[in-house]
Protein backbone atom coordinates (compact mmCIF):
# COMPACT_ATOMS: atom_id res chain seq x y z
CA UNK A 1 0.00 0.00 0.00
CA UNK A 2 1.29 3.41 -0.67
CA UNK A 3 0.07 6.84 0.22
CA UNK A 4 -1.43 7.29 -3.19
CA UNK A 5 -4.06 4.51 -2.29
CA UNK A 6 -5.04 5.93 0.34
CA UNK A 7 -8.44 7.73 -0.99
CA UNK A 8 -9.71 4.38 -1.74
CA UNK A 9 -8.44 2.57 1.13
CA UNK A 10 -10.61 5.26 2.80
CA UNK A 11 -13.73 5.10 0.90
CA UNK A 12 -14.07 1.45 1.01
CA UNK A 13 -13.14 1.50 4.95
CA UNK A 14 -16.24 3.90 5.51
CA UNK A 15 -18.60 1.29 3.31
CA UNK A 16 -17.30 -1.44 5.99
CA UNK A 17 -18.80 -0.95 9.49
CA UNK A 18 -16.15 -3.20 10.83
CA UNK A 19 -13.64 -1.31 9.53
CA UNK A 20 -11.67 1.55 11.45
CA UNK A 21 -12.77 5.05 9.95
CA UNK A 22 -9.18 6.79 10.78
CA UNK A 23 -8.52 10.38 9.58
CA UNK A 24 -6.57 10.59 6.29
CA UNK A 25 -3.75 11.82 8.81
CA UNK A 26 -3.76 8.83 10.77
CA UNK A 27 -3.27 6.65 7.78
CA UNK A 28 -0.35 8.59 6.47
CA UNK A 29 1.09 8.09 9.78
CA UNK A 30 0.63 4.19 9.49
CA UNK A 31 2.19 4.45 6.30
CA UNK A 32 5.03 6.31 7.36
CA UNK A 33 8.65 5.16 8.14
CA UNK A 34 8.67 4.30 11.77
CA UNK A 35 11.58 6.82 12.68
CA UNK A 36 9.42 9.70 11.29
CA UNK A 37 6.06 8.81 13.25
CA UNK A 38 5.39 6.58 16.68
CA UNK A 39 8.36 4.08 15.92
CA UNK A 40 6.21 1.34 15.16
CA UNK A 41 6.87 -0.42 12.12
CA UNK A 42 4.02 -1.48 9.73
CA UNK A 43 3.59 -3.81 7.30
CA UNK A 44 0.56 -2.74 4.68
CA UNK A 45 -0.70 -4.54 1.87
CA UNK A 46 -2.74 -3.66 -1.04
CA UNK A 47 -4.59 -6.81 -2.91
CA UNK A 48 -5.58 -6.03 -6.98
CA UNK A 49 -7.05 -7.92 -9.41
CA UNK A 50 -6.40 -6.86 -12.87
CA UNK A 51 -4.92 -3.54 -11.77
CA UNK A 52 -8.29 -2.52 -9.79
CA UNK A 53 -7.88 -2.40 -6.10
CA UNK A 54 -9.82 -4.72 -3.98
CA UNK A 55 -8.60 -5.16 -0.67
CA UNK A 56 -5.84 -3.67 2.07
CA UNK A 57 -4.44 -5.10 5.72
CA UNK A 58 -2.66 -3.12 7.91
CA UNK A 59 -0.51 -4.54 11.01
CA UNK A 60 1.97 -3.28 13.30
CA UNK A 61 5.08 -5.14 14.63
CA UNK A 62 6.01 -4.59 18.15
CA UNK A 63 8.98 -7.08 19.42
CA UNK A 64 7.92 -10.90 18.59
CA UNK A 65 4.36 -9.74 18.23
CA UNK A 66 2.29 -8.48 15.26
CA UNK A 67 -0.90 -6.79 15.43
CA UNK A 68 -3.14 -7.08 12.41
CA UNK A 69 -5.03 -3.62 12.71
CA UNK A 70 -7.43 -3.35 10.06
CA UNK A 71 -8.35 -5.74 7.41
CA UNK A 72 -10.67 -5.04 4.54
CA UNK A 73 -12.04 -6.00 1.32
CA UNK A 74 -14.15 -3.73 -1.21
CA UNK A 75 -17.85 -4.87 -0.66
CA UNK A 76 -17.90 -6.24 -4.66
CA UNK A 77 -14.95 -8.31 -3.51
CA UNK A 78 -16.52 -9.97 -0.51
CA UNK A 79 -16.57 -13.78 0.13
CA UNK A 80 -13.98 -14.36 -2.81
CA UNK A 81 -11.02 -15.34 -1.51
CA UNK A 82 -9.67 -11.51 -1.20
CA UNK A 83 -9.40 -11.73 2.28
CA UNK A 84 -7.72 -15.55 2.69
CA UNK A 85 -5.33 -14.09 0.71
CA UNK A 86 -4.15 -11.13 2.03
CA UNK A 87 -4.16 -12.71 5.21
CA UNK A 88 -1.95 -15.50 3.82
CA UNK A 89 0.52 -13.24 1.95
CA UNK A 90 0.80 -11.13 5.45
CA UNK A 91 1.72 -14.57 7.28
CA UNK A 92 4.26 -15.46 4.23
CA UNK A 93 5.90 -12.25 5.21
CA UNK A 94 6.23 -12.47 8.58
CA UNK A 95 7.61 -15.96 8.68
CA UNK A 96 10.87 -14.82 7.02
CA UNK A 97 11.06 -12.54 10.34
CA UNK A 98 11.42 -13.13 13.85
CA UNK A 99 7.88 -12.98 14.91
CA UNK A 100 6.08 -15.27 17.38
CA UNK A 101 3.18 -14.70 16.85
CA UNK A 102 0.21 -12.54 14.92
CA UNK A 103 -2.60 -11.35 17.42
CA UNK A 104 -6.15 -9.51 16.55
CA UNK A 105 -9.52 -8.02 18.13
CA UNK A 106 -12.53 -9.15 15.97
CA UNK A 107 -16.54 -7.97 17.22
CA UNK A 108 -17.77 -10.95 18.78
CA UNK A 109 -20.86 -10.72 16.31
CA UNK A 110 -18.47 -10.18 13.41
CA UNK A 111 -18.94 -14.41 12.61
CA UNK A 112 -18.02 -14.24 9.01
CA UNK A 113 -14.27 -12.27 10.05
CA UNK A 114 -13.98 -15.14 12.95
CA UNK A 115 -14.22 -17.63 10.22
CA UNK A 116 -12.10 -16.60 8.13
CA UNK A 117 -9.17 -16.52 10.82
CA UNK A 118 -9.80 -19.69 11.92
CA UNK A 119 -9.35 -21.22 8.38
CA UNK A 120 -6.29 -19.04 8.84
CA UNK A 121 -5.11 -21.07 11.80
CA UNK A 122 -5.83 -18.26 14.38
CA UNK A 123 -7.73 -19.38 17.85
CA UNK A 124 -9.75 -17.22 20.35
CA UNK A 125 -7.01 -16.21 23.47
CA UNK A 126 -9.52 -13.88 25.39
CA UNK A 127 -12.21 -11.05 25.44
CA UNK A 128 -12.56 -7.80 25.96
CA UNK A 129 -15.31 -6.54 27.52
CA UNK A 130 -16.96 -3.29 25.87
CA UNK A 131 -13.95 -2.94 23.69
CA UNK A 132 -15.52 -1.14 20.47
CA UNK A 133 -17.81 1.58 20.49
CA UNK A 134 -20.93 2.35 18.14
CA UNK A 135 -22.18 0.06 19.21
CA UNK A 136 -20.42 -0.97 22.64
CA UNK A 137 -19.42 -4.97 21.95
CA UNK A 138 -17.25 -6.88 23.18
CA UNK A 139 -14.20 -8.08 21.43
CA UNK A 140 -12.56 -11.46 20.62
CA UNK A 141 -8.57 -11.86 20.82
CA UNK A 142 -7.56 -13.97 18.42
CA UNK A 143 -3.88 -15.56 18.18
CA UNK A 144 -2.16 -17.16 15.38
CA UNK A 145 1.32 -18.88 16.07
CA UNK A 146 4.13 -18.07 13.72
Amino acid sequence: MREDDLAWVMAVSAQLAEAPHWSEETWLRALAAPDETDGVRRTALLAEVAGARVGFALASVVGPTVELESIGVAPDWQRRGVGSQLLADLVARLQAEPIEELVLEVRASNAAAQGLYARAGFATAGRRRNYYRDPVEDALVMRLAL
